[in-house]
Parts: structure tokens; sequence; C-alpha cells
């Protein structure tokens, strides 16, 4: 199964292309010349099915980052693969931008995933479940009564400690396609279902 993953939900644009477990192509694009990084997913779609001699027919499944991150990455992504699967008639799987992150611990420890929800808050994914928007006194509560692996961004770093997914070397593309894998093989992924995950409603305007 060829399966097309893209994220446009943080800091930088993933797109992966993998064949089952196996990755095949996998580019990272960041923000240039003042345009966000979204702008060039469609334009990097075409590259990496051009470098592998293929065409949109001939991907199986299409997987994204459905949030929470940009509301504009949130829905240049999600649009995409909706539209992608829909034209294809072909599945389309939906992953939180927690759970991707989730898969940068390596340890043994409980991991936690704290990201800035702005008004003093974090959108939070702990023991392996998504619990929304939560106040920091909280989440550093949290850190207090347990030993967890925090992974965070640049902002909430400050305040809380842990390591930050913007300052390693993570290609969560390979990330992504990964768990599109495993989900694909164990639900059914209909294009209509396919939601953005706004923790928060966006901003008005």
């Amino acid at each position: 199964m060829k399966i097309l993953v893209f994220d446009t939900c943080l800091d930088k644009m993933y797109i992966t292309l993998a064949e089952d477990e196996k990755i095949l192509t996998s580019e990272i694009v960041t923000n240039k010349d003042n345009k966000y990084h979204s702008a060039f997913l469609i334009s990097t779609i075409k590259k990496v099915l051009k470098s592998n001699h293929l065409t949109p027919k001939d991907i199986d499944a299409v997987g994204t980052n459905i949030g929470p991150g940009s509301f504009t990455g949130i829905r240049a992504c999600t649009t995409v693969a909706r539209v992608m699967a829909q034209q294809l008639q072909i599945p389309a799987a939906g992953i939180c931008s927690l759970e991707i992150l989730s898969k940068l611990n390596t340890t043994n420890k409980p991991t936690m995933v704290a990201l800035d929800a702005r008004k003093n808050c974090a959108y939070l994914h702990v023991d392996n479940r998504t619990q929304g928007a939560i106040q920091l006194e909280k989440v550093k509560s949290m850190l207090n009564e347990k030993d967890y692996y925090l992974i965070t961004d640049n902002r909430l770093q400050k305040d809380l400690g842990g390591i930050s997914y913007q300052q390693g070397d993570y290609n969560l593309g390979e990330i992504l396609a990964g768990l599109a894998y495993q989900k694909l093989k164990t639900q059914e992924n209909k294009w209509e279902n396919l939601k953005p995950l706004y923790i928060q409603p966006p901003p008005m305007g």
C-alpha cells in the first residue's frame, strides 16, 4: 500500500511517501520569503510523486495531521487530504499532532506532550490520551506529581522544561507515516470523517 502523508500544522511542513512501513521519500519544508510553508504543499506533493515516477492515481491512501496547531496549517492539510481522498476514492487517515509528537519519547518514562495554547494554557496529551487545553498551573502540578518525559515547544519549554520539538532534528513526517499505516490497517478511514481538530475555536475575523 502506497501512502502519502503530509503535515502543515506545526512549524515546518512534512511530506512523506511510504509503501506500507517502508519510507520511500521524505521532504521537510520551512517558511520561505515570508511565505508560510503550507503555500508549498501542492508543489511539494507533485515533486515527491514525480521523483518516484508516480501519479496521484498510484496512491492507495493519504494521511494527515489534523491538529492542534496553526489554524491555517490545519485547514490546508485537512482540505487537501479530503479532496485527494474523495477524488481518488481512497482512505484518508487523520492523526493528532500531539500523538505524533508523543513518539519522540524513546525512554521508558510515561509521556506528556504540552503545546502552547495561549491564554496561559497548554494543549495536553498525557498517558496516551489527549485532554484538550489545560491551565499551565495544572500542567506544572502534574509534572511535580509524576516523572513524565515532557515534549513541548520553545514557548512553553521556558516555563515547563522538557525537550522542545522545535529544537531537534526530528522527521515528524516519517512518524506520521507510521501512525497512518497502523490506523489504515485497523480502522475504516472515510474521507468525509476527516475533520480538523480545533481544540479551541478558530480566531474570529
